[in-house]
């Protein structure tokens, strides 16, 4: 990378994934605001992140994965602050996991027993192989769609019991 592109490279692009991050770099990866993370700090006792004099934060990459699974449950799963804590004292600081990572997870596992079984669509069974080349075929497509939308209504399901 020469100087001109390093300069304009985002910091996250430049660093190595186990630096540490500054509030700032934190806050515009998240794209929440700044003081958002500092509150999350006086609500979650999990969130340490080294200071240094005169108070500057640095964060490490476990932070900002937990902040950022912490951001998932908030806003996207709707959890409430007290619902967080309570998973992440159930859980522990490293237990958290975001509720997509475990249904992705989960549905990949399927997925690879449905291959194996031998019950997965023929267009679903080659859609990897597909998606590597760059292209899928309309049949493909179509079939990766209604697997989707099936999907979508089962999580629907779920977080109308509560899941």
């Amino acid at each position: 990378m020469n100087a001109e592109a390093c300069l304009s490279a985002p910091v996250s692009d430049v660093k190595a994934p186990s630096a540490f991050r500054t509030i700032s770099e934190v806050a515009n990866n998240l794209e929440v605001p700044q003081h958002v993370l500092r509150f999350w700090e006086s609500k979650f006792q999990q969130i340490r992140p080294l200071k240094r004099a005169g108070g500057r934060r640095y964060y490490r990459p476990e932070d900002v994965k937990l902040l950022s699974n912490i951001k998932e449950l908030l806003y996207t799963q709707g959890l409430t602050i007290r619902g967080v804590q309570k998973l992440l004292k159930e859980t522990g600081r490293g237990g958290i996991v975001r509720p997509s990572e475990v249904a992705a997870r989960s549905a990949m596992e399927e997925l690879k027993g449905l291959s194996e079984a031998g019950n997965l669509p023929v267009a679903l069974t080659s859609v990897g192989a597909q998606s590597e080349a760059g292209v899928l075929s309309s049949a493909a497509r179509n079939e990766v769609e209604v697997f989707l939308t099936e999907l979508k209504s089962m999580r629907d399901l779920l977080r109308q019991v509560g899941v």
